[in-house]
C-alpha cells in the first residue's frame, strides 16, 4: 500500500519534464510549441488587461493576499518580467491540474490558455507597451465585504468571537464549532464561506456541517478569489435541524495585530422542495499508516474507495500537507460495466485527474464542467495515488532528516482526496450515460467539420446491458 516507486512516477515525471522544458524555451520557441499566434504587437490595454482581470486581479489588488496590485498599467509594468516568468512556467495563476492527463474542463478554472500565455510573453518581450487608453476594458468590480456572491442568504452562521492574530506569530490552525440555530431540515441550494473581518490574515477556511448524529460533510474551502457554490436545480445538500457549522481556519500574521472573523451563508430551496440528487462531499482514499523515511524524495501511497452505487463526481480536491508533491485520481471500472481491457487484460483503468504540482498553500477545489463530470458505474473503485517528498529538494520542508507519519499537525502529513458527488439508481445512470454518449458524438462531429481537436475525456462507462 505504500513505499517508494520510481517506475510508477514515470508518467507523472514525464509530464513534469515537459513542463520544465517549456520554461526554458525562447519566446519564438514557446509560440511554436504552443501553436498559437499572438497579436503582432500586444499591448496592455487591449490584450493583457482582460487576461489579468479574469485570472489575476482577485488576488492582485489592494488589501488582498498578493504582494502587488495589477489593476492598472502603472501598477503592472514594474512587474512585467516577473509576470512573464510566472505565467510561462504556469506557476501563476495557481491551477495545478496536469493539462496532459485526464479531464481538463472545469467550471472554476483560472488557468491561462496557451494563447493567453503567448500574448503575455510577447507583450513583455516587446517592451511591455501600454497601448491606446481607449482600448482599456472597464475596471473589474469586486464584491464588497458585506455582499454575498450567492445572493441574499436565508441563514448566516458566524463565529461568536473574533480570533486575534498577533502581528508576529507563526501560522496557526483553528477549528471553531458554531451552532447553526436551524430548527427544521432544509435542502441547501447555495453556500459560501467568507471572512467578515481580517481577510488579510486568513489564508484559507474550510467550512463543514455536522449533523446531530455526528455525520460531518465538508462544503466549501474559502480562499482569496473563491466565490460561493450554487448547485444545479436538480442538486442539493440536506442540512438537518440541530446542525453545527465547523470553521477550519489557517491564519497567518501580517505584521500588525489583526482580529479575524468568518461566517458561512446558506440559501435554501423552498420548503417542501426535494432536489432530485443529494450531493455529498466525502474524504476518500484516506491512508493513515503513512511512512516517509528521512531524505526520501518520492514516496508513493495508494488509497482506495469502492462506489457501491452509480456515481457522478462533481468536484475533486487533493489533500496533503507540506510534503505533498502530487496526487492522481483513477477509476478502476468493474468488468460488469462492459469496459474491461480485453480478454485476459483485467479491468479498465482511467485516470480522471492529476495534480502534478501540489502546493500546500493553495487548497483548490477542482469543479468539473457538467459535460465531463465523471459518470461511474456501481462497483467502480476510486484509486487515490499520492506522492510525497521528504527530502531537502522540497522547498519549505521543515526537516528532511526526520521520519514523517500521519497526523493532524502541519508538520505531520496526510493522503486523501475530498470528492463531491451524488449517487444514482441504475436507470438514472443509464440515462445519464446515454446523454454523455450523445455529447461525445456531437463533439466528434464538430471536430470533423472544423478540424479542431476539443479535449473531452469520456469519463463514463457506457452500460451494455
Amino acid at each position: 500500500m505504500k513505499g517508494t516507486s520510481h517506475k510508477s512516477l514515470i508518467p507523472w515525471l514525464g509530464s513534469l519534464l515537459l513542463a520544465t522544458a517549456a520554461m526554458l524555451v525562447t519566446a519564438s520557441g514557446l509560440f511554436a510549441q504552443l501553436d498559437v499566434r499572438p497579436p503582432v504587437t500586444p499591448t496592455f490595454t487591449k490584450d493583457v488587461a482582460p487576461i489579468l482581470q479574469r485570472s489575476c486581479q482577485s488576488c492582485h489588488r489592494p488589501d488582498s493576499i498578493a504582494p502587488m496590485s495589477l489593476l492598472t498599467y502603472e501598477e503592472a509594468r514594474p512587474w512585467a518580467q516577473s509576470i512573464r516568468s510566472n505565467v510561462a512556467q504556469r506557476i501563476m495563476p495557481p491551477w495545478h491540474i496536469d493539462r496532459n492527463i485526464g479531464i481538463n474542463e472545469f467550471k472554476n478554472s483560472v488557468a491561462l490558455s496557451d494563447a493567453e500565455i503567448a500574448i503575455i510573453v510577447k507583450w513583455v518581450d516587446g517592451g511591455a507597451p501600454k497601448g491606446n487608453p481607449a482600448d482599456m476594458p472597464p475596471p473589474r468590480v469586486f464584491a464588497d465585504n458585506d455582499r454575498w456572491s450567492i445572493g441574499t442568504p436565508d441563514l448566516i452562521v458566524q463565529m461568536a468571537n473574533d480570533v486575534l492574530v498577533a502581528g508576529k506569530a507563526p501560522d496557526a490552525w483553528r477549528n471553531i464549532v458554531v451552532d447553526s440555530g436551524l430548527t427544521e431540515d432544509r435542502y441547501i441550494k447555495a453556500f459560501e464561506v467568507k471572512p467578515l473581518k481580517g481577510h488579510r490574515v486568513i489564508h484559507h477556511v474550510g467550512g463543514s456541517i455536522v449533523s446531530s448524529d455526528g455525520r460531518s460533510m465538508a462544503l466549501e474551502a474559502y480562499g482569496i478569489g473563491k466565490n460561493g457554490n450554487t448547485l444545479d436545480e436538480d442538486q442539493g445538500v440536506l442540512m438537518k435541524a440541530g446542525t453545527k457549522v465547523t470553521f477550519g481556519l489557517h491564519l497567518h500574521a501580517v505584521s500588525e495585530d489583526t482580529p479575524a472573523n468568518v461566517a458561512m451563508a446558506f440559501r435554501f430551496y423552498p420548503k417542501g422542495y426535494v432536489p432530485k440528487h443529494i450531493v455529498y462531499t466525502e474524504e476518500m482514499g484516506d491512508v493513515t499508516d503513512l511512512d516517509f523515511p528521512p531524505n526520501s524524495p518520492n514516496v508513493r501511497t495508494d488509497g482506495y474507495q469502492t462506489l457501491s452505487k452509480p456515481t457522478r463526481i462533481v468536484a475533486y480536491q487533493p489533500h496533503m500537507h507540506t510534503r505533498g508533491k502530487a496526487m492522481c485520481m483513477e477509476a478502476i471500472y468493474p468488468a460488469a460495466a462492459g469496459v474491461t481491457g480485453g480478454a485476459g487484460r483485467g479491468n479498465k483503468v482511467e485516470t480522471l485527474s492529476c495534480v502534478s504540482n501540489f502546493q500546500f498553500n493553495w487548497h483548490i477545489v477542482y469543479e468539473y464542467a457538467p459535460d465531463v463530470q465523471p459518470l461511474l458505474p456501481a462497483g467502480t473503485v476510486l484509486h487515490i495515488v499520492s506522492w510525497h517528498d521528504n527530502s531537502a529538494n522540497l522547498k519549505g520542508n521543515p526537516d528532511a532528516d526526520n521520519w514523517i507519519g500521519y497526523g493532524q499537525r502541519t508538520i505531520d502529513d496526510m493522503s486523501h482526496a475530498w470528492v463531491t458527488y451524488y449517487s444514482m439508481t441504475e436507470d438514472e445512470y443509464k440515462a445519464e450515460a446515454a446523454e454523455r454518449k450523445a455529447i461525445l458524438e456531437t463533439r466528434a462531429k464538430e471536430k470533423q467539420k472544423t478540424g479542431a481537436t476539443p479535449r473531452l475525456a469520456a469519463s463514463v462507462a457506457i452500460p451494455v446491458r
